[in-house]
């Protein structure tokens, strides 16, 4: 059993309060390799952003759980090099089961989502219920999950939104003892969330009826890449073929964080961030085969959008 205060990092409790009371959201960022991880970290230093590092089931996977504690720790030293001592979370981003929940926290995970939202309501209360009683025990935070979000992205699939009901998120809080909870108000997972022709729209009216049921109760928001066109466009420029990708307007997610949801998910924004650059350096330089002469710049092209996004988006930062 390793505790995260072990490795340097903090639950997200604290953050999430002073979150819902100063009105922005903490970053979520996912990540699987070293360079991720760089650019995550230097972008928050630089903006003096607390941050939650993601980790889904697939990522775990790929990156191996004993390298990632050691990257996490890593990422809490390399804040101090840069010179800010920023608050990280270390999150499993859609577990789905009991036994995942409680691996991850025994390899030093600070917090954990035990996503039950694919089951019927009874059954998601004590799923979720199950992983608080384990989580608690080491002051690990849970989020729960209710309502489905369509999409793609990684181990996750669902082919359309089921919106949350307002009037079951205050029994599932009480009865599970969650310590946030992820709803589905429109956003959704993966690059090609929206056609072009279509109005992506977050559901406020939604949030706000939640927000009535369970005042002060910290609010997720998974699926919430913005899919920049310039991104796609350059993307398909060199190569690419990402045709009719469409996201959620930036300006409706600053809304959302000025209000309970004081944590919003971003994944495939950067994923694009970063295969854009790698494709420009690969179409301008076809002879280039040095891993650091595409990455490095797939990192730095990942760095300036999530500062971007910390400032302009989710209002994080300074609020370290």
């Amino acid at each position: 059993m390793i505790s995260y205060k072990e490795l340097g990092l903090v639950n997200s409790k604290k953050l999430f309060a002073k979150a819902v009371k100063g009105g922005y959201a903490i970053p979520a960022f996912n990540f699987n390799n070293m360079e991720q991880m760089q650019a995550i970290i230097s972008a928050c230093v630089e903006t003096k952003s607390p941050v939650i590092l993601q980790v889904s089931s697939g990522a775990r996977k790929y990156a191996n759980q004993t390298l990632l504690r050691y990257m996490a720790q890593g990422a809490v030293e390399y804040a101090k090099e840069l010179g800010a001592n920023i608050p990280i979370v270390l999150h499993l981003d859609h577990g789905d089961t009991f036994e995942l929940c409680k691996s991850c926290i025994e390899m030093g995970f600070s917090s954990v989502m035990i996503d039950g939202s694919h089951l019927p309501f009874d059954k998601n209360v004590e799923l979720t219920k199950q992983v608080v009683g384990y989580a608690h025990k080491y002051d690990v935070t849970v989020e729960g999950e209710l309502g489905v979000l369509a999409g793609v992205e990684d181990d996750v699939s669902a082919q359309s939104h089921t919106y949350t009901q307002p009037d079951e998120v205050e029994e599932f809080v009480k009865r599970t003892g969650v310590d946030s909870l992820a709803i589905s108000i429109g956003t959704s997972h993966g690059a090609f969330k929206f056609k072009p022709g279509q109005k992506p729209e977050i559901r406020l009216d939604i949030l706000a009826e939640i927000e009535k049921r369970i005042p002060g109760f910290p609010i997720v928001l998974h699926g919430s890449s913005s899919v920049p066109q310039d991104i796609v466009a350059t993307i398909n420029r060199y190569g690419g073929k990402l045709k009719d990708s469409i996201g959620i307007p930036e300006d409706q997610l600053r809304k959302a964080a000025a209000s309970a949801v004081c944590k919003i998910n971003i994944d495939s924004d950067g994923r694009l961030a970063m295969t854009a650059a790698v494709r420009k350096v690969f179409a301008e330089k076809p002879e280039e085969f040095d891993p650091r002469k595409y990455l490095g710049p797939a990192r730095d092209a990942l760095k300036e959008l999530y500062k971007h996004k910390i400032v302009n988006v989710l209002g994080s930062d300074n609020k370290m």
